[in-house]
C-alpha cells in the first residue's frame, strides 16, 4: 500500500470519528463537542495566532521555563532518544528541547494533517540530518509509531498544557495511551498551566481582538463545511468562563436567539442562551499534577517553573508494574 493511501485511510478514520463525534454531542444534554475538533487548517492557524497575544501567557511562560531550563532538562533525559510529540501543531516549540538533547529521531503526531506535513517540511530544513516522522492520527489513542525508530529510547514531549483539555477521567485515558505508545523505558515532558488568579485567566480566554471568539466559533464553521452543516454562525457567541469548583475555565458556543439546523441531514434546535460545551482548560497545583502523572502510568521526577510561577514543565518517567498496598 503506497503512503498516499494510509493517509487517505487516516483521513477517512478521522472524518468518520468527527461525524460521529458531533452529532452525538449535539444529541445529548448539555451539548458538547471534544475540542480536539478544533484543529481543522484554519483552527491550528488561529490557535497560533492566540499564543502570540498579550493576554495569553502559557506559550511566553512555557517557552521562558525551556530556554532557562534546558540545559537541567537536557542532563535528566540524556541524548539519542527518539522524541515524539503529542499534538505537535506548528512545533513551535519544538526547537527549544531538539537543540538541547540531540535527538535520534522526531516523530510528530497530530490531527491536523496539512498543518503537520508543513510543521515537519519546516524542521527538516532546519535539522536535515534528523530523521522526522509525521504521523496524522488522533493522538488520544495508542499511535502506531513509525519501525524506524524501534530500538530507541523514547522521550514524549506534551507542551501547551493541552492535557488540561480533558476532565480528570480522558486525562488519565491519554496518559496511559502515551505510556502505550512510548514504552517501559520511556520519559514524558509535559506542560501544565497553574492555578492562579481568575482574573488572569478570564482574560487569557477573552482577549481583546477577539481571536478565541474566532477559534471557538470556527468548530461550526468548519461543520458546516465538512458535514454538511446548516448552523447559523452568526447566532452564535463564544463564551469562556472560570469554574472555580472543577478548577477549570470552560468555552462554550451560546445561542443568542432560538435556532434550528441540520448536520448531516439530522435536525437539532438550541433555545437563547442554550450552548454548545466545545473546551474546557484545567488548571493545576503541585498535587493534582503528581495524583493525575501517578495514575497515568508516570512518576513525576522534576518540575521546572517560569519566574512568575505561572506555568510548570514536568519530567516525568514510566512506572513499571508493581504491587502495592
Amino acid at each position: 500500500m503506497a503512503a498516499e493511501d494510509v493517509l487517505d485511510l487516516s483521513r477517512d478514520r478521522l472524518h468518520a470519528q468527527f461525524r460521529r463525534d458531533v452529532l452525538a454531542g449535539l444529541a445529548q444534554q448539555p451539548k458538547a463537542i471534544p475540542a480536539r475538533w478544533f484543529y481543522d487548517h484554519r483552527g491550528s492557524t488561529l490557535f497560533e495566532e492566540i499564543t502570540a497575544l498579550p493576554e495569553y501567557y502559557p506559550t511566553r511562560a512555557e517557552i521562558e521555563i525551556l530556554k532557562a531550563r534546558g540545559g537541567d532538562i537536557a542532563r535528566e533525559v540524556g541524548e539519542e532518544r527518539a522524541v515524539i510529540e503529542f499534538g505537535a501543531g506548528s512545533a513551535a516549540k519544538t526547537p527549544l528541547l531538539l537543540d538541547r538533547i540531540a535527538p535520534a529521531a522526531y516523530v510528530a503526531i497530530d490531527i491536523s494533517g496539512d498543518f503537520l506535513r508543513e510543521s515537519c517540511a519546516a524542521l527538516a530544513a532546519r535539522y536535515p540530518d534528523l530523521p522526522i516522522f509525521p504521523v496524522e492520527a488522533d493522538f488520544t489513542l495508542p499511535a502506531r509509531i513509525p519501525d524506524a525508530i524501534d530500538g530507541c529510547e523514547r522521550l514524549g514531549f506534551f507542551p501547551g498544557s493541552t492535557i488540561g483539555n480533558l476532565g480528570p477521567a480522558d486525562a488519565v485515558d491519554l496518559l496511559r495511551a502515551m505510556r502505550e505508545t512510548l514504552g517501559e523505558a520511556s520519559m514524558l515532558l509535559i506542560g501544565m498551566d497553574r492555578i492562579k488568579d481568575k482574573a488572569v485567566l478570564s482574560a487569557a480566554y477573552n482577549d481583546d481582538a477577539g481571536v478565541t471568539a474566532a477559534f471557538n466559533l470556527n468548530l461550526a464553521e468548519r461543520i458546516n463545511s465538512e458535514l454538511d452543516g446548516t448552523i447559523p454562525v452568526e447566532a452564535l457567541r463564544h463564551r469562556a468562563i472560570w469554574n472555580d469548583a472543577l478548577a477549570r475555565i470552560e468555552m462554550h458556543l451560546e445561542a443568542t436567539r432560538d435556532i434550528a439546523f441540520e448536520v448531516c441531514g439530522r435536525r437539532f434546535t438550541m433555545h437563547a442562551g442554550e450552548t454548545i460545551h466545545t473546551e474546557n482548560s484545567h488548571k493545576y497545583d503541585n498535587r493534582s499534577a503528581t495524583t493525575l502523572l501517578l495514575a497515568g502510568g508516570w512518576e513525576p521526577l522534576r518540575d521546572y517553573r517560569d519566574g512568575d510561577d505561572r506555568f510548570m514543565v514536568i519530567l516525568a518517567r514510566a512506572t513499571l508494574p508493581r504491587i502495592t498496598p
